[in-house]
């Protein structure tokens, strides 16, 4: 899996959601419960995570919507 953003974003978030489930690529969501109870100090980010053979998909998914300055590098 390889990170693909990195945000503590909910709207974000729920917009990358949606998108990759749209486009039927997988993905995962780590540390989303301890970005809300650190959520204050934002020490720990939600991370969306998809299959290393899907990440130049995702990438493209989400410049297409306009979204790649959120793409991690």
């Amino acid at each position: 899996m390889v990170e693909l953003v990195r945000t503590n974003d909910p709207a974000l978030i729920s917009v990358v959601e949606g998108l990759l489930l749209s486009a039927e690529i997988p993905y995962q969501v780590t540390d989303r419960n301890m970005s809300t109870i650190e959520g204050s100090i934002l020490v720990i980010q939600v991370r969306v995570l998809v299959p290393d053979d899907r990440i130049d998909e995702a990438r493209e998914l989400l410049t297409d919507a306009e979204l790649g300055g959120w793409i991690t590098t």
